[in-house]
């Protein structure tokens, strides 16, 4: 893996990550043009790094929500109520994902990361969030103003609830953002709230994730992958990401989440209809 690749792993990365269209799913994809023939090693190599590459994004997060990152850290050592409270909410949520990820690892790297699989979950998940989006246009239960619940405020069954739904985000093509976002508007949180909840609950369950990847399987990407550019695609996976997250942000809370439901729908026809012209 070379300087350029490690460009474009970590463009695909930064940008899809906290957008609620898969970025596993992008980075598989991206892998299948720019290493369509890797050797088994190689490409178990790279199939690790496309998770680790997420170190990346945490920094971004880490940054822009360094206020909220503090109060929890004061939270837990007794000097900030409020951030105690949302600390023990995002560990509610990170637990389904904590007990299940490890068990399921090896089945989805055997079975879902290739475009057929990733094609079906894109479509899926495109029909959840159009019925959430006409759900809460609906029943007018979550408005786009600040009017809604505290993070801090939810209970730790709808905490857990977000982290249940997180999970089927294992699924490369579902996303993670995707999944915790209509998990907040489920559990009454503003558009803005929902997707500030997906960030934080990112960053425990990214950080999880990437560590486990490296420590898995550190000896066959120190074998099959440089350093230099691991890091560089990290780098630039950070980068993009923080622009993504300020932008979402803005952005869900003027206008939802239908560009995204056709984006993914769209993307989902074209990745099979190359499944079926190259069968």
């Amino acid at each position: 893996m070379g300087y350029g690749d490690a460009l474009i792993y970590g463009l695909v990365e930064g940008v899809t990550e906290f957008l609620p269209i898969s970025s596993t799913g992008h980075l598989v994809l991206a892998k299948e043009v720019i290493a369509p023939d890797a050797e088994e090693e190689r490409e178990e190599a790279l199939n690790a790094y496309l998770i680790v590459i997420q170190a990346g994004a945490i920094l971004a997060v880490t940054l822009i929500y360094r206020k909220q990152i503090w109060s929890i850290l004061l939270g837990f050592i007794g000097l900030d109520p409020r951030g105690r409270r949302l600390g023990t909410n995002l560990l509610f949520a990170f637990l389904p994902a904590a007990l299940l990820g490890p068990f399921l690892d090896d089945l989805i790297e055997h079975f879902l990361l290739f475009p057929l699989p990733i094609a079906c979950a894109l479509f899926a998940g495109a029909v959840l969030m159009y019925w959430v989006e006409g759900k809460r246009k609906k029943a007018n239960a979550f408005g786009a103003s600040d009017s809604g619940k505290s993070l801090d405020d939810l209970t730790a069954r709808s905490c857990f609830l977000i982290g249940f739904l997180q999970c089927f985000a294992m699924w490369p093509g579902t996303s993670r953002s995707m999944m915790t976002i209509v998990g907040g508007y489920l559990v009454g949180l503003t558009r803005a709230k929902a997707a500030e909840f997906s960030f934080l609950l990112g960053l425990i369950t990214l950080t999880a994730a990437a560590a486990y990847k490296s420590l898995t399987k550190w000896e066959v990407m120190q074998s099959n992958l440089e350093f230099g550019p691991v890091l560089f695609g990290c780098l630039i996976a950070g980068i993009s990401a923080a622009a993504s997250v300020v932008w979402l942000v803005g952005y869900l809370a003027r206008r939802g989440l239908g560009i995204f439901v056709w984006y993914r729908i769209i993307l989902a026809l074209i990745i099979l209809g190359f499944y079926f012209w190259q069968s």
